[in-house]
């Protein structure tokens, strides 16, 4: 187990890899902790120097306060990537990790020399969607809404009942501290990064899932299309977490990107 106190936060993290080989930071969605990307981590290219945490909130790291924005949590990956000299590093963010993305790498590009978008938008659901959300989670906790969540995740013959797979995730998801997962819903009720976006100059993969009820296709796509330098893929079959339903397919996509961006820093 390995933490780093950043200020006020202390964050729980796995450095894995070569040390010396290309730099990549996974951020995880909301509700997960790090082991999101356990599945496709052997699906990779070698010689990279892997780094997964948990945000603040969410898996082992602490959260020192329910109020915190997409800055706040940016600055925590920035702390983090600091703390371990880690500079242009490929960043892969899933939904709320992937706003953190495009925060960090318009904020820091010296940290960020490209970018993985994967089920996320510039700006994800609407103001009335999160008032709603974070009410329903303050009066009678995550376990409320976990079914509408789950949905939105994973396809049907994935939630199917003789699969023991899913019910690890519910457990995840239901496990993850109210005072975390409400931090988080308040900072993307009030996040809009599309000028942000705009500004993107590092190359960026944008993944989607064709089943994907939290950020569907078309927002993915959206938000696709400000960034200068960005490809688009879909990936069938799969819901909001298509590393944890198609992680031989996700890896291959992340890992040719992976390539031509060491290729590129080189």
């Amino acid at each position: 187990m390995r933490m780093m106190r950043l200020g006020d936060v202390v964050v729980h993290f796995e450095d894995e890899g070569d040390p010396d080989g290309l730099p990549v930071v996974f951020s995880n969605s909301l509700g997960t902790d790090f082991r999101l990307w356990s599945k496709i981590l052997g699906g990779l290219p070698d010689g990279l120097r892997i780094v997964r945490y948990d945000k603040r909130g969410h898996g082992l790291s602490t959260i020192p306060n329910e109020r915190f924005t997409i800055a706040d949590l940016a600055d925590d990956a920035a702390a983090l990537m600091d703390g371990l000299g880690i500079s242009g590093a490929v960043f892969v963010g899933l939904s709320i990790g992937g706003v953190i993305a495009l925060q960090l790498a318009a904020t820091r590009p010296d940290l960020v020399s490209a970018i993985v978008l994967s089920n996320t938008a510039a700006r994800i659901g609407s103001d009335q969607m999160w008032r709603s959300r974070i009410e329903a989670v303050a009066k009678d906790g995550i376990q409320s809404i976990a079914d509408g969540v789950l949905e939105r995740w994973f396809t049907d013959s994935f939630r199917r009942s003789e699969n023991a797979e899913f019910e690890a995730w519910r457990s995840m998801l239901c496990r993850t501290t109210v005072a975390g997962y409400l931090g988080c819903c308040e900072s993307l009720r009030t996040a809009d990064l599309s000028d942000l976006a705009r500004k993107i100059r590092q190359p960026v993969l944008a993944i989607a899932g064709s089943h994907d009820g939290a950020t569907p296709p078309n927002v993915v796509k959206d938000t696709a299309s400000l960034i200068p330098n960005c490809r688009y893929r879909l990936i069938s079959g799969a819901g909001h977490l298509p590393c944890v339903e198609k992680p031989e397919e996700y890896a291959i996509l992340v890992g040719e990107f992976l390539r031509e961006a060491g290729s590129a820093a080189q």
